[in-house]
């Protein structure tokens, strides 16, 4: 069984695929103007307004802008140069500038429009690149 995408219900899609285009540098893929994906190599994010819901039993399946138990991961080369990059387009939705975990990672931690918690990390201890270079 592989993980290959995660799915985004929202009531404002146009702004939501443009923050992730803009925090990824990936151009979403506009299947129908309620469903966009954007492809990394490994996996997907998948965004869909409202009206999608209709096709998984109604408005009552999902509600947009609810999450408070998911963080959204993306594995950078440079988390510190991502936060460069970013820093002036995130500044309002910061929560956590970079900061080193004790698991070793060194994570940016902020906000998509929607709340939903977005985390870009990069391996710095020896057994976290250890980790990741195995998988």
């Amino acid at each position: 069984m592989n993980l290959v995408s995660i799915r985004i219900i929202t009531a404002n899609i146009e702004s939501l695929v443009k923050f992730y285009e803009q925090i990824t540098g990936i151009t979403a893929i506009q299947y129908t103007p309620d469903f966009a994906e954007l492809k990394t190599s490994t996996a997907t994010i998948a965004i869909g307004s409202t009206k999608t819901l209709q096709f998984f039993g109604g408005e009552n399946i999902a509600q947009p802008a609810q999450n408070r138990s998911v963080i959204i991961e993306f594995l950078v080369d440079d988390v510190d140069k991502e936060f460069e990059r970013l820093r002036d387009f995130l500044s309002s939705h910061i929560v956590q500038e970079p900061t080193t975990m004790p698991w070793g990672n060194k994570s940016l931690l902020f906000r998509d429009p929607d709340g939903n918690l977005v985390n870009f990390f990069t391996p710095i201890s020896k057994e976290a690149v250890e980790k990741f270079n195995s998988n």
